[in-house]
């Protein structure tokens, strides 16, 4: 890789974005394909055809020998399929390289072998792909070759979403035409789409992969089920925007270069707060795009840590002791003339329609807060959420002291007469410039942040695709627009609905707004008062996908059918259900041949050396001591081992569903976390050569 890199070259070379389609496709089918991709109209066959052919030979010229309907599973990965370009020999023994119109619209992948919660069963295999137009096709370049990737939606035979695709973008249409029937009330003739735009902030871990390749636990799981934290950890706060360290480095820049040339506006790097941890940033993106490119990331920070000897780490909680990982999804609504729904403007007092969408959304997630809860519920964010710089369970909005400020004047009196201004920042050092602050502070405790022309949803895991917390947020706030319209559509005074509607807004959902420490044990007590959910755990947070009151507003929006959301749900017990046993498992496998047989050679040793010692002196004291220790917390171990293979045994004979998922939380769980607190202990006692595994200061330290 060149040490020279123009950014501008590179940046989607291997894209088959607007650009090249301009220059390859006839001016008439360009034109047709974006009424599809604008305008949401069908896509004629034969245009599809010329299509199929301009991006099959753009894709050849970049070496591609193959391509693939890349999907989004709900097995929180993304799956394909290669299919050469090469058709059936010629009768001279020549092929051809060809492409249709079919090939690229339409794919068939075995749906019964992906998670469908009883909607596929094995006899019922058949699923299709459908070409998503509105994400760009590109060409990924590994060991393997040039392969082009068409992303797609995934549904079942009989219309079923598979997928996190397809959902998305019915929200997306959803939000869009309610959120265009808001503004044309305030005049707004001539903004045509208003999309909904993303910026996804990614959080990871990385190691060393030759110390990652001696850890079972994080092979197998992802996280360390053992580990003593080491002297050091993120105390000092030293790692957090420190100097990156030249092996990181390297890895940065080559993962920049192979996002940019996939048209990932890769922008921000930097160390985050724990050892090993940091984050990537893009520029935002239209939402279905943004969901794409996260998958993109996701792959290319793991692929490229490989290839360097690293390993990326994705989990939300790979460490015990220190900070987790996660993605802030921060999100808006942008109408295609770039006009910002959530831009307040430099007096929000006097911005009436700002004043409304912001009413609206703070009724949305008042209301539906255990569903946006649910959107982020994954068997890894139930150890990361509630500290660490991650938001707690607890369901609430920050708007800053300025839009709180207006939100208390329209509720005393009716009125909002001033808006709060951030004034000037004095350094007190005459070389330093002065300069005007925002009007409001931010608070990283909070999971729905308003941060000055967006919200930022905190709360997703570093694993988890962004597309299920966006088909909520979507859905939740095309109702809410829906209802304001509904009310101001038959009003005789606009003015007067309006300002009725907002008061009201915000008198019935002002207990969803917190500026305060979400960390804080009164806050607990507080949002208990205010008849806030405080769900804790991923199994307690599922349900809110199959009540009456979900069902009702996915169905109403046409984005989850009733049967859709029950296989959903189901998909989530069991995958929850298998992750915790993978965990148990793991931790068994690792105790009982690993752990166990390290401690009983250091006891070994141990004894023979009280036995050498004929006169009792101070070494033979000392190995007495840690000899009784040692020799206690074993049995410790060995008794909570024990317990830990009964319950999870327990565990595997109960029915699927709630009932199982409920036992490997609240018994197979906690006896993981009995166990894991003796081994601990006896990693700070045991020689550093007798214990079978890098230890976290190994993993954190040694990059």
């Amino acid at each position: 890789m060149s040490d020279n890199i123009n950014v501008a070259e590179l940046f989607g070379q291997n894209v088959f974005n607007d650009k090249v389609m301009q220059e390859r496709l006839p001016k008439k089918v360009y034109k047709e394909l974006h009424k599809t991709i604008d305008e949401g109209k069908e896509l004629d066959p034969m245009i599809a055809e010329v299509v199929a052919a301009a991006m099959k030979e753009w894709a050849v010229e970049k070496g591609a020998t193959h391509y693939t309907h890349w999907f989004q599973p709900l097995t929180g990965f993304t799956a394909e399929k290669h299919d050469s370009f090469i058709t059936a020999p010629n009768q001279d023994g020549s092929i051809l390289m060809e492409f249709s119109g079919k090939e690229l619209i339409k794919g068939e992948p075995d749906a019964s072998s992906f998670p469908s919660g009883g909607l596929r069963a094995t006899f019922e295999a058949r699923g299709y792909t459908a070409w998503d137009c509105t994400s760009p096709a590109f060409v990924r370049e590994d060991e393997g070759g040039a392969i082009l990737c068409i992303p797609t939606a995934f549904c079942s035979y009989t219309g079923e979403a598979l997928d996190q695709k397809t959902p998305l973008l019915r929200s997306m249409q959803a939000v869009q035409t309610q959120a265009l029937r808001l503004i044309r009330l305030f005049g707004n003739t001539t903004s045509k789409r208003v999309t909904p735009s993303v910026g996804v902030e990614q959080e990871y871990f990385i190691v060393d992969r030759k110390n990652y390749l001696k850890r079972k636990d994080l092979i197998f799981t992802g996280r360390t089920l053992f580990g003593a934290m080491p002297p050091k950890g993120q105390e000092l706060d030293d790692h957090y925007f420190g100097v990156i360290r030249p092996r990181i480095a390297k890895f940065m820049k080559e993962v920049n270069v192979e996002l940019w040339k996939l048209g990932v506006s890769s922008k921000t790097q930097h160390n985050e707060v724990a050892p090993a941890q940091h984050e990537l940033a893009p520029i935002y993106a239209q939402c279905n795009v943004a969901a794409d490119h996260n998958q993109i990331i996701m792959e290319t920070l793991k692929h490229v840590a490989e290839k360097q000897g690293l390993q990326c780490l994705l989990h939300e909680k790979p460490f015990a002791g220190v900070n987790g990982s996660g993605k802030h999804n921060n999100w808006s609504l942008t109408t295609d003339d770039g006009i910002n729904l959530l831009e307040p403007g430099k007096t929000p007092h006097e911005n009436i329609q700002f004043l409304l969408i912001l009413t609206c959304i703070l009724k949305a997630v008042d209301i539906h807060a255990d569903l946006l809860r649910e959107s982020a519920a994954d068997v890894g964010n139930d150890h990361r959420l509630g500290a660490n710089e991650a938001p707690p369970a607890i369901i609430s909005v920050f708007l800053g002291e300025q839009l709180e400020d207006v939100l208390t004047q329209l509720i005393s009196t009716g009125t909002a007469t001033h808006s709060l201004k951030g004034g000037r920042l004095h350094t007190g050092v005459k070389t330093l410039p002065d300069f005007n602050k925002d009007a409001t502070d931010r608070n990283r405790t909070s999971p729905f942040a308003f941060t000055g022309n967006k919200f930022e949803f905190r709360m997703v895991g570093s694993r988890d695709s962004v597309a299920e917390c966006n088909v909520v947020i979507n859905t939740i706030v095309a109702e809410a627009f829906a209802e304001a319209c509904e009310v101001l559509e038959k009003a005789d005074d606009f003015d007067l609905a309006v300002h009725d509607l907002i008061k009201e807004y915000a008198s019935e959902h002002e207990k969803i707004v917190f500026n305060g420490n979400g960390y804080s044990e009164e806050w607990v007590e507080e949002a208990k008062r205010r008849g806030l959910p405080n769900i804790t755990s991923m199994v307690e947070a599922i349900p809110a996908l199959v009540t009456d009151k979900a069902i009702e507003l996915f169905s109403k929006f046409n984005v989850f059918t009733k049967p859709e959301l029950e296989s959903r749900a189901e998909i989530q017990y069991e995958g929850y259900s298998k992750a915790i046993n993978i965990e148990a498992r793991a931790m068994i496998d690792i105790a009982s041949k690993h752990i166990i047989p390290a401690v009983l050679r250091y006891i070994r040793n141990l004894a023979d050396t009280v036995n050498a010692v004929v006169q009792a002196g101070l070494e033979a004291q000392v190995s007495i001591v840690l000899l009784k220790e040692a020799t206690e917390l074993l049995a410790v171990t060995k008794k909570e081992l024990t317990h830990l293979e009964e319950v999870t045994e327990i565990a595997a004979s109960k029915p699927s569903g709630q009932e199982q998922a409920m036992y490997y939380y609240q018994e197979v769980d906690k006896a993981m976390a009995r166990l894991r607190i003796p081994v601990d202990q006896l990693e700070m006692i045991v020689d550093k050569g007798e214990w079978p595994m890098p230890s976290y200061g190994d993993l954190l330290f040694e990059v």
